[in-house]
């Protein structure tokens, strides 16, 4: 039985509410305050990770990541939909990972291995197709 599975679906929709809090709360943190979300494109992998397409003030949009892993951001040109957004970040982490690891600075080093887990992570979440069919 799956995590999600073992959730109710209040449980599930609060988990939803919550990661859209914490991406909105992330862009904010970016100077980007959000004006809206594009629902029926962003999607979500309870509990493990979402992915939320959003509208800024500025009119410009954003793929935003959060969930079980570092939250981040992207323009909307780099993916044509969330998939493609999964599988953008996930080659985005890996190269700061190589970066991180040339540090020699310990904490960055840590820092980079998390960064590839949760690349290897997401590329293998984007290579599901199962995932991605719309119900």
């Amino acid at each position: 039985m799956t995590q999600e599975q073992e959730m109710t679906a209040e449980q599930q929709q609060q988990w939803v509410r919550e990661q859209y809090q914490v991406a909105t709360k992330y862009l904010a943190g970016q100077g980007l305050v959000t004006d809206s979300v594009v629902v029926e494109e962003s999607r979500y992998l309870i509990p493990f990770l979402s992915i939320w397409k959003l509208k800024v003030l500025d009119g410009s949009y954003y793929w935003v990541i959060c969930g079980d892993l570092p939250s981040d951001h992207n323009v909307l040109n780099v993916a044509p939909n969330a998939r493609e957004a999964v599988r953008h970040f996930s080659f985005k982490w890996q190269m700061q990972a190589e970066n991180l690891l040339k540090s020699g600075d310990k904490e960055q080093e840590e820092f980079a291995q998390l960064l590839i887990s949760r690349a290897e992570g997401l590329y293998d979440t984007y290579q599901q197709e199962k995932l991605w069919e719309l119900k």
